[in-house]
């Protein structure tokens, strides 16, 4: 069974620099704090983290990392600015040695992942917002539309 951890980065301010510039605030930051210890106390573990470049998205992945383990992680610009195929190809193509995978994003599209790979309806995911999904296969390959049972979602 395969376990997909979807993050929408931490609550960011504004900037007069460019988006991906964008830092969290200081309750964004206190927030997945939070968020870290009641994972760290459920026994999370991550096997490899996708990130996105955005400077919350890194920011958010940071916090997250002092609570809970990641093994491997690597940077993808498609998150930041790609669309849902982009995704479910960066899942496709995902090792089957790895278990849990963890996908830190943005909103619209890190909720309009969760939507398509579960039968769940279309809602906007909250900065922070942590959800689990299970698929009941042993390959990421077979990631598809309604292939994820949704188990849960931490805000």
């Amino acid at each position: 069974m395969k376990k997909l951890f979807l993050l929408r980065h931490g609550e960011a301010g504004f900037t007069k620099g460019k988006d991906i510039q964008r830092q969290l605030t200081e309750n964004g930051i206190h927030r997945l704090e939070n968020l870290g210890s009641t994972l760290k106390s459920r026994g999370f573990e991550v096997d490899f983290m996708y990130c996105s470049p955005a400077q919350r998205t890194r920011e958010t992945a940071q916090v997250l990392k002092k609570y809970i383990p990641v093994q491997e992680e690597v940077i993808i610009e498609s998150i930041y600015d790609g669309d849902l195929g982009d995704l479910f190809e960066l899942l496709e193509n995902t090792s089957d040695s790895i278990q849990n995978c963890l996908i830190v994003g943005h909103n619209p599209i890190i909720s309009l992942l969760l939507s398509r790979l579960t039968e769940e309806e279309y809602f906007t995911l909250s900065p922070g917002s942590f959800c689990v999904i299970e698929f009941p296969f042993e390959s990421w390959k077979m990631i598809g539309v309604n292939t994820g049972i949704l188990q849960e979602i931490f805000t």
